[in-house]
């Protein structure tokens, strides 16, 4: 059975180690991401991450971890999983 996954949509500080303190987070209470994407926003000084994680019980916990993090602005639960990472599977598929 394949689990569901959700997508996380992070407004961020742009700045080197951003993207290693989210990933560390999750890595540090080893909850998996299966996809990332990260652009910066046309003002430069933001940028957007979209994580693919799966939607289990420890999800709330992980966002509420998020959120305490200095450089995040903003965090968007999408339950519509397959959006952009859909898009991207289709192009490498």
């Amino acid at each position: 059975m394949q689990q569901l996954t959700v997508i996380l949509e992070l407004t961020v500080s742009n700045h080197p180690g951003v993207m290693s303190h989210i990933c560390g987070l999750f890595a540090r209470r080893a909850f998996n991401v299966e996809g990332i994407l990260c652009l910066p926003l046309p003002q430069g000084d933001q940028s957007r991450i979209w994580l693919q994680v799966a939607d289990d019980q420890r999800l709330e916990q992980m966002i509420s971890q998020i959120d305490k993090l200095e450089d995040v602005v903003q965090i968007r639960r999408d339950a519509d999983g397959a959006g952009i990472f859909g898009k991207l599977t289709a192009l490498v598929q």
